[in-house]
């Protein structure tokens, strides 16, 4: 062995990458590094015991350990979908007799009609037919008959109101609680304030449709200005969900695997102290350490195939038609099975807009009617199953979209963009079911009773997480950021 070599390292305790690379490549056998990084205690213990499945150790300085709420939480992971393009509030949940009334007349006495397209027509009724269901009562038009079955379940908000007409600017302010880009998402938020209650698997998993991703993208799970670690995880939902999972066949072992990870991340702490505040390299060092754990247990959770034939035609994996949402429901069951703390599923891909997401411009039937079907066995499968597994007490679920629709007719069939007003419902987190809060006019035009803005959602799911919104603060550019700035009203009848 290199005397020098020996003597620097006892002088240093740290040395460049570039000096060890060179070092390294003057003759140290890899042998020869495994047993100096043996002695030097910079070794995992075996893979065994450092990436058991149960998942709760860490790894030291892990970003995702798991961490203290603020007090007593009601959930523990939240499952968010999300129907990207614009579901219209008055052909699925809000009914309207109105409608029916003054089908053909103008909208009178709302001031200027702003709408995103042009061609504004008369109101519209909804050409679906509306029933009550459950002991709640609640409305639900034919487009949903299974989510109808679970109405008793879910706590529905007619009230929701946004401030953009624009589907990009709407998605960052439901995801992000500003229209800005560059803001964190909702999901970096929690795990930031929570860490994960599995260290083998991401905090935060992102399950988009299977056409395509959303409208805005990447910026929808986005870590903002918090610490990029935080930023969503996108799995796929068809095909393998994560690829590249598993090292090519005869690449390494488990051991040296391990060996290379820890190596690599002495390095990287090396360059870090020395170049403090780089978030991007944290995140890329945890990352290294999170990939490495996934490949052991990453592949038993995307797994469906040990799943029962019953639960999968629950999900409606026996149907084309509902079993691209229907995996992405099943997997996210799966997920916050394992602890992870939010997963966020899409409906809705940009491809093409008019048709692969609920844009419903051109024909509100032709639009809803194939995106609902897509959904509705899905999420009624979902919020059945976890709450048959006892799982749905501690998981908050939420739907909804980027805004509701118009109304108005837009060229006779379909409706345009409505930030005014918007239909959102949650279930679980011991959330009382059938629970009816706000209202909107006659014709679903505005939100006029209890408005509910993007922060007072926010602030309430921080809250049944165990979260103050208000203590939930990251310094960034001069001042303490919140999710909810410096707004945002607990929802009563939800945080109880």
């Amino acid at each position: 062995m290199d005397p020098l070599c020996n003597c620097r390292m006892s002088k240093r305790r740290f040395v460049s990458r570039r000096d060890f690379l060179f070092n390294a490549g003057g003759g140290i056998s890899g042998l020869a590094l495994l047993q100096l990084l043996s002695q030097d205690g910079l070794l995992a213990a075996p893979p065994a015991a450092r990436a058991a499945c149960a998942g709760a150790e860490g790894f030291p300085g892990s970003p995702y350990l798991a961490r203290q709420p603020h007090f007593k939480p009601r959930a523990k992971s939240v499952i968010s979908l999300f129907m990207s393009g614009g579901v219209s509030h008055v052909d699925t949940f809000d009914y309207k007799p109105a409608l029916e009334k003054y089908h053909g007349k103008p909208l009178e006495g709302k001031g200027e009609i702003r709408v995103r397209q042009g061609y504004p027509g008369p109101l519209m009724k909804s050409p679906y037919r509306f029933r009550r269901y459950g002991q709640s009562g609640a409305w639900v038009s034919d487009l949903f008959p299974r989510i109808a079955t679970i109405v008793d379940d879910l706590a529905f908000i007619y009230s929701c109101q946004g401030k953009s007409n624009d589907h990009v600017l709407s998605h960052y302010e439901w995801n992000t609680g500003s229209i800005l880009m560059g803001f964190p998402s909702v999901g970096a938020w929690v795990t930031y304030g929570l860490g994960s209650e599995n260290q083998n698997l991401p905090g935060f998993v992102v399950v988009y449709d299977a056409r395509g991703g959303p409208f805005s993208g990447p910026a929808n799970w986005s870590a903002g200005f918090l610490p990029a670690a935080y930023q969503g995880t996108v799995f796929r939902s068809t095909g393998d969900p994560i690829l590249d999972l598993a090292p090519p066949a005869g690449y390494v072992t488990p051991e040296q695997q391990r060996a290379r990870l820890d190596h690599l991340e002495w390095m990287n702490q090396n360059h870090a102290e020395k170049h403090p505040g780089s978030s991007e390299l944290s995140a890329r060092i945890a990352s290294y350490e999170l990939a490495y754990r996934m490949q052991m247990c990453a592949p038993e959770a995307v797994d469906l195939a040990d799943e029962s034939d019953e639960t999968k035609a629950l999900y409606g994996l026996n149907h084309p038609v509902t079993e691209p949402f229907g995996k992405q429901c099943l997997l996210a069951r799966r997920l916050v099975e394992r602890g992870v703390r939010f997963v966020q599923l899409y409906s809705g891909s940009i491809v093409d807009q008019n048709v692969d997401t609920w844009d419903a411009h051109t024909s509100i039937v032709d639009n809803h009617g194939m995106h609902a079907r897509e959904v509705d066995q899905p999420i009624a499968g979902l919020v059945t199953d976890l709450k048959r597994r006892g799982l749905l007490g501690e998981t908050l679920l939420l739907w909804h979209s980027e805004f509701g629709r118009m109304p108005i007719s837009q060229r006779g069939i379909g409706r345009d963009h409505n930030p005014g007003a918007m239909t959102v419902f949650l279930a679980g987190a011991g959330i009382e079911g059938g629970l009816q809060i706000g209202a909107t006019d006659e014709v679903g035009y505005k939100a006029e009773d209890r408005i509910v803005t993007p922060h007072d959602l926010h602030a309430t799911l921080l809250h049944l997480l165990g979260l103050d919104h208000k203590r939930l603060t990251y310094y960034f550019n001069g001042r303490h950021m919140r999710l909810t700035d410096v707004a945002g009203d607990l929802i009563p009848e939800i945080a109880g």
